[in-house]
């Protein structure tokens, strides 16, 4: 009898131990004190991973202006980093961010400006395309237009905008166009 009583208790023991080692840290963390902290402000919010092989230009001061006014027109549009990172590497693979005007016979149709909008298709007058902040305006109205382009791919979103003869193209800047977004939206 001495025996069966000792199993039981050691195997009442057993379990009481076991039950502490798996339960203790669980019970202990849920005894610790919240500390009520403020989230750290992130470059870019939910960004995905960057699809496919990526380009990288180093940019001169005329470029460098341009990022700094694409960053300032999603800004003002009340637009998320993301709209920036998606409109700089549109504006990277349309113009490689130069503000361009007619380049007679090598310009693709009426294309003008950083995002290559053409006049012929409505996205405004060759003055108001060449300018930054009204073709970045134009580009977000039509990027706000596209039904859940927060979550899609960079280039899925960037092409329901322009709808380009190389759809998968505006991919391969997306992590340049990252890091520029970190590097200027707070300056």
């Amino acid at each position: 009898m001495n025996t069966i009583i000792r199993k039981s208790v050691l195997s009442v023991a057993g379990l009481a131990f076991a039950g502490g080692v798996f339960a203790g840290p669980i019970a202990a963390h849920a005894a610790t004190p919240t500390v009520d902290t403020k989230p750290v402000a992130m470059a870019v919010q939910s960004a995905p991973k960057p699809q496919g092989d990526q380009s990288h230009i180093t940019l001169n001061d005329e470029q460098t202006a341009n990022v700094k006014a694409i960053i300032a027109a999603t800004k003002k549009a009340g637009m998320p980093e993301r709209a920036a990172v998606i409109s700089i590497a549109t504006s990277l693979q349309e113009s490689k961010l130069e503000n361009l005007g007619h380049l007679g016979d090598m310009n693709d149709h009426d294309s003008l400006g950083l995002f290559q909008q053409r006049p012929s298709s409505g996205w405004g007058t060759p003055e108001q395309i060449t300018n930054p902040e009204y073709s970045t305006t134009a580009f977000l109205k039509g990027l706000k237009q596209v039904d859940g382009w927060q979550d899609m791919p960079l280039t899925q979103a960037a092409q329901t905008v322009q709808v380009s003869a190389y759809p998968d193209a505006y991919a391969q800047w997306e992590q340049q166009a990252t890091d520029l977004v970190t590097q200027y939206w707070n300056s």
